[in-house]
């Protein structure tokens, strides 16, 4: 009989524990790839605070970090893989938007592609304008911007706009990466963000 209780005591410990760990797993942000839904790693940064440095490389494999953009308004278009139809779509609309405003404003392509391939890219569909940097070496921006796809290495799809004091101003999660983002919000926050300096 003791051994019985003692049994069910420990039974009922781990599943407590496993219904808190699932618990904590699910608090993990979710977004739609297509109609399957995947987890992302870290959490999203938070609007009016100080926006998270990060570390990704351009096209020579050459570190660029978000301190070098101090001092300036900075959009972030973060896109799963230039390669696919909607994420090249996304970076030629920013290309083609980025001329709109003054050379204090800087956008930015994030993926996860290889810098290789984004040069390619760029030289293909003649984007110029905007920078196209890749989280592929260290995953820096994916996990601090809390985007990286888990299982699949790639980035989700989201719009970010930090101010010229460095702090985070405006943020869009695409609930399902296959779909575009607001562009015209993002746009239309940019140039408010961008009167208010």
């Amino acid at each position: 009989m003791q051994k019985s209780i003692s049994f069910l005591a420990v039974s009922c410990f781990y599943s407590l524990v496993l219904l808190n760990s699932n618990a904590v797993a699910s608090e993990k942000p979710q977004v739609l790839m297509g109609e399957k839904t995947v987890t992302l790693e870290g959490k999203l940064p938070k609007v009016a605070e100080i926006a998270p440095g990060f570390k990704v490389v351009d096209e020579q494999f050459t570190p660029v970090t978000l301190s070098d953009f101090k001092g300036k308004t900075v959009l972030i278009s973060a896109v799963p893989s230039l390669d696919t139809g909607v994420c090249a779509l996304q970076t030629k609309r920013f290309n083609s938007e980025v001329s709109h405003f003054s050379d204090d404003v800087v956008m930015l392509t994030i993926s996860t592609d290889l810098p290789f391939a984004q040069k390619r890219f760029c030289k293909v569909e003649n984007v110029d304008k905007i920078k196209v940097l890749s989280d592929s070496v260290w995953r820096d921006f994916g996990e601090k911007y809390g985007l990286l796809i888990e299982n699949y290495g790639l980035l989700a799809r989201a719009i970010f706009i930090i101010d010229a004091e460095g702090k985070l101003q405006y943020q869009e999660l695409v609930p399902n990466i296959t779909e575009h983002p607001n562009y015209d919000a993002a746009l239309e926050a940019l140039k408010t963000i961008q009167n208010q300096q």
